[in-house]
Order: C-alpha cells, then sequence, then structure tokens
C-alpha cells in the first residue's frame, strides 16, 4: 500500500512537471518604434506564436493564453493559423487579452500557430522609466502564472521634462568649469588639456540636444560623457595650478643659487659665518620642492599647493638673507690700484679710522703736555 502511495505522488508530480514546461513558443517580436520614446507616441507590436503541447494536445485546454501591455489605447488583433489555414479571431481592446485553452487546444498533429498584433500608444509616465510593451504567459487551471513560460518586451518611455532638466544642469556645470579655466589662465596656468575637455564636454552636450526622442538612452550616455569630461578637466586643472605653484617656488631658490655661487667662488667670503644658514633655508625650500612633485604624483594636488608655497616662502627667505649679507659685503672701500682684491667693508675701516684718530689725540694730547712743563 505504501509502494502504491509513493508511485501515485511520483506520477502527480510528473504530470505538474509536464503542465509548466512552455506550451508555446514566441518567435521574433517586432516593437515599431524601436529605443525610447515619448508619451503619446504610436507602438506597433506584432508576433508569432507556435504550439507545441505535449503528447496529447497543442495547447491545455484547461489553461488559458494571457496577454497583456502597459500602452494605452491597446488593440488587438490575432488570427489562429491551424495547418496554414488563417481563422481572424474576434478584436479586441483593454490591457489584458486572455484566450481559453479551449480554443487553443487542439491535437499533436495540428500545425498550430498564432498571429498577433497589437497597437496602442506608450502611456503618460512621472519620470522616465520602462514600461511592458507585451507581456505572454501562460496561466493553469487554478489561475496561476506559469513562470517559466512569460515572454516580455520592454521599452524606456521618455519623461522629455527629465531630459531638458539633465541638459539644462549639464550646461550649468560646463558654465562653471568655464569660469573655472579663465581663472587659472588668467594667473598664467598651461590650460591648454582643460580646454581639450572642455570642448569635449561642450559637444557632448550638444549632441544630446540633437537627438530625438528614440534615441533617449544615448542622450543620456552623451550627458554622462559630458560630466566625466568636466570632472576628468577639473582633475586636470588641479594638477596643472600645483605644478604652476611649484614652478613659481623654484623661482627664489634658482635666485639664491646664484648669490650663494658668488659667495663660494670669492675667497673672501666663501667662509662667510652667516652662509651656512643662508644655505640651510636653502635646502629646506628644496625639501618642500620635492615633497609638493610627490604629492603631485599620488595626486594629492591641494597639499602639493601648500608645500609649494612653503618652498617659495623659505626659498624667498634665504634669498632676501643673502641679498642683505652680499650687500653689507659689498658696501665697502676699493683699494687703489688693486680691483681683484674686491671691496673692503665699511665696518672694518671705521673701526680703524676711530683707532688711529685715538692714537693720534693720545699723541697730540702727550705734546701739549709736555711743553706745558717746560714752560
Amino acid at each position: 500500500m505504501k509502494g502504491l502511495t509513493k508511485w501515485i505522488i511520483i506520477a502527480v508530480s510528473l504530470i505538474l512537471c509536464i503542465h509548466a514546461v512552455s506550451a508555446f513558443a514566441a518567435e521574433t517580436i517586432t516593437v515599431d518604434p524601436s529605443g525610447s520614446m515619448t508619451p503619446g507616441t504610436p507602438v506597433i507590436v506584432t508576433f508569432k506564436l507556435d504550439f507545441s503541447g505535449d503528447s496529447t494536445e497543442t495547447f491545455p485546454s484547461g489553461n488559458e493564453l494571457q496577454m497583456s501591455t502597459d500602452l494605452e489605447k491597446p488593440s488587438w488583433a490575432y488570427t489562429l493559423v491551424l495547418d496554414g489555414v488563417e481563422t481572424p479571431q474576434p478584436s479586441n481592446t483593454g490591457r489584458v487579452l486572455s484566450v481559453s485553452g479551449w480554443i487553443l487546444s487542439y491535437p499533436v498533429s495540428k500545425e498550430e500557430s498564432l498571429k498577433v498584433t497589437l497597437q496602442g500608444t506608450a502611456p503618460a509616465v512621472t519620470q522616465t522609466t520602462n514600461k511592458s510593451m507585451i507581456k505572454i504567459m501562460e496561466i493553469d487551471a487554478h489561475n496561476n502564472p506559469i513562470t517559466s513560460t512569460v515572454v516580455e518586451r520592454t521599452s524606456v518611455v521618455v519623461n522629455v521634462a527629465e531630459i531638458q532638466q539633465k541638459i539644462t544642469e549639464e550646461q550649468g556645470n560646463l558654465q562653471t568649469y568655464r569660469s573655472h579655466i579663465d581663472e587659472k589662465s588668467a594667473l598664467g596656468i598651461d590650460t591648454a588639456d582643460a580646454e581639450a575637455k572642455y570642448s569635449s564636454a561642450d559637444a557632448s552636450i550638444k549632441s544630446a540636444q540633437g537627438r530625438p526622442s528614440t534615441q533617449y538612452v544615448q542622450a543620456f550616455a552623451d550627458l554622462d560623457a559630458a560630466q566625466k569630461a568636466i570632472d576628468d578637466g577639473e582633475v586636470t586643472l588641479d594638477r596643472a595650478w600645483a605644478e604652476n605653484e611649484v614652478t613659481n617656488a623654484q623661482v627664489p631658490i634658482t635666485n639664491v643659487d646664484e648669490v650663494i655661487n658668488w659667495f663660494k667662488t670669492n675667497a673672501s667670503t666663501r667662509d662667510d659665518v652667516q652662509l651656512p644658514a643662508i644655505v640651510a633655508k636653502r635646502e629646506v625650500a628644496v625639501s618642500y620642492i620635492s615633497t609638493a612633485n610627490d604629492d603631485i604624483s599620488n595626486g594629492n594636488y591641494a597639499e602639493a599647493r601648500s608645500k609649494a608655497q612653503e618652498a617659495f616662502d623659505k626659498g624667498n627667505e634665504s634669498y632676501t638673507d643673502a641679498l642683505a649679507r652680499k650687500q653689507v659685503l659689498l658696501s665697502g672701500w676699493q683699494l687703489p690700484g688693486l680691483p681683484n682684491f674686491g671691496k673692503i667693508p665699511i665696518i672694518p675701516i671705521v673701526a680703524v679710522v676711530v683707532v688711529i684718530l685715538v692714537v693720534v689725540g693720545v699723541v697730540i694730547y702727550r705734546k701739549r703736555s709736555r711743553w706745558d712743563e717746560l714752560g
């Protein structure tokens, strides 16, 4: 008895599995127009269903073929074809068309198909979204859909205001980017690469503006490409700004190098007591330049500009100190007949003069004192 029950359960399961197998096959489904569309666009959907069925009938007589759509004002025209003979069926309206299995069920020896034409208009949408143009499924005797049989085609229905809003937004972003380019150009920064990105973004926006509603997806792709070009351009501009700051920071370092070279090439100044401090400040500036270049390589452009400013300040400090010291050393007297000897600093000269005057004063005082004693 238990064995019989087991075989009954297996048999029922097999029957259920057979019913779950698709009783139809959808040939090429054509949606005209293809691609995206705006609300109110006339749409025609055509397709053909072939019925193979199981070992006894082309379509389960207890089941139902259900076709549905999101199109507005839909009208259905369908023709049953048996062994090549076409039999038009009554036309229908409404978003759902159901065809009874009793109409579709024939012996498997029959060659059966269903030709369907659906007409309607694209529905209104509050935002751009996918809408079902046609959905075909088999419903079992208990009104449950057999999910393995579902066939569906969708199309994008465009909210025109949304695409226009996106275009306006990108135009605003492009204008802001334009102002950034002009600002940096006024500072003497190389904006050639940024200009190329600007031209690319501008072309993409114009491309999106010129596309018809059937190319909505491509229009949005254009706008995405425009935003990417703007984003890449901002990065390019930021890098160029950082590189320019590093170049500017190198100027006082180059200048102080010339003064340091003057110190080192003159025998009277190469061992000047203030030279090591000047060189130390210069080396700090150079280290800041190196750090700034590393930051640029790593994409840390703000940090690079900050370090470049520190390099400029320290390099300028070194240069100022060097110039001041050089001026002091040069503000002396030139020894007559010894042009290659250099100038004698003014302070030592003043000191010598003071000493001489003191000595002369002492000598004169002593002589006068002796004269007074001799009466």
